[in-house]
Parts: C-alpha cells; structure tokens; sequence
C-alpha cells in the first residue's frame, strides 16, 4: 500500500474522533427514555441506529459493554477505526458481506461475554431508514431485545449520500430520544417482527427530529 494511503488510513478517523468530540461538547444534549447502562444491570440490548446518523452514536455507548457492527467498506474501516480510537469495540460485516460470519460472532459475544449489541439496520447500502432482516434474524438468535435511538439537532447540515448523512452543527441543541425494547421471539413471524421494529425506528426518529419544531411551536 502506497504511503499516502497508509497516512489517509491513519488521518481520517483521528479526523473524526476530534469533529466527534467538538461536537459532542459544543451542543447541549439532552435525552428522553432510554435504560441506565450499568454492568450491574442484566439486561442487554441491540442498538439500533439508522445509517445516516452514525455520527453521533458514540454518546449512546459510551458507557456500554458492547460490539458495534460495521460493514467491511473501505468507509467502514475508517469508521471502525474511529469508534476503537474512542474505546468502543467493533465487529465487521454486514447483512451484504461478511454477515454470516459476523452473526455468529455477534451471538458469540453475546453468549459468552453478555455483551450489548449495536447496528444500524438500514446499512451499509439502504434502502434509507428501512429495516433489513438481519436485524430481526440477530435478534431472534440472540434473544436480546432491540433498542430504536434516533438522536437530531436544532441546526444541521445533510450530505447529498445515499443515506443523506446527518451532520450536527457545533453550538446547537441536541436529543437523543430512545424508544421502547422491542422483543422478537425465535418463532415470531419474520415480516411481522420487521414491521414492528420499522415502526418503533420511525417512531423515534418523528420525535427527534419533530422535537426542536415541536419546541418551537409551543
């Protein structure tokens, strides 16, 4: 590998860390829902976030015990690198590539290890903000109920991606809004499974990005 690439490699996802932490200190967050994630409580979840606002995830599992998955792309890589770099351990795959090895890892971690689980079920390609399989099929193997977090901000800038990718603006205002565990039995009907979980990720990111017009409006 030509130096240049070895040093883009190492460059972007310090990048990141650094945009991450601006970010994450320069808005005033607040949150609505979500369970306390201490190693005393027994209960794990999986993490949903939708692709497009991956950015942020880092505040909902920073105090975690958990495996993030992230696709085997080359963007991937820089992400993983950036959520190692800020102390949460990753996993590559992805429903497209890799993902027969990367479930059974997953169940692994969660079997051996009680780990929480985090994915985003519209990634790595789309459709945009829909649920793919995968995240049922983890679920109904792993027992561990799914756990839909949106988070938005007051200002805002969205890329001309496939997913649109959501990029909070320093000094704004922002909320993380985590909704209800969504329990999949191993012989719930699959289709039915999805819809739920696709209303329930719909749901919270209504309310997130609904909440500062809402605000507003009062």
């Amino acid at each position: 590998m030509p130096r240049h690439e070895r040093f883009v490699i190492w460059l972007v996802p310090r990048l990141i860390r650094i945009a991450y932490y601006i970010l994450l200190y320069s808005i005033r967050w607040q949150d609505i829902g979500g369970p306390a994630f201490r190693p005393e409580v027994p209960q794990r979840y999986i993490h949903a976030f939708w692709h497009a606002r991956i950015l942020m995830l880092l505040r909902a599992t920073q105090n975690w015990h958990g495996y993030m998955l992230i696709s085997e792309h080359r963007d991937g890589g820089f992400i993983s690198d950036t959520l190692n770099l800020c102390g949460v351990e990753t996993m590559r795959g992805s429903t497209t590539r890799g993902g027969a090895r990367a479930m059974l890892k997953m169940l692994r971690a969660v079997k051996n290890e009680g780990r929480h689980l985090g994915i985003t079920p519209d990634g790595p390609k789309g459709p945009a903000e829909k649920v793919q399989k995968g995240t049922i099929q983890l679920a109904m193997k792993s027992g561990l109920p799914v756990m839909p977090i949106c988070w938005a901000t007051s200002r805002f800038w969205r890329a001309g991606s496939w997913d649109r990718f959501y990029v909070p603006l320093p000094f704004s205002r922002g909320v993380f809004v985590y909704g209800e565990p969504i329990f999949v039995a191993p012989d719930d009907d699959l289709e039915e499974a999805l819809s739920r979980v696709q209303q329930a990720m719909d749901e919270v990111q209504k309310r997130a990005d609904n909440f500062f017009l809402a605000e507003s409006a009062s």
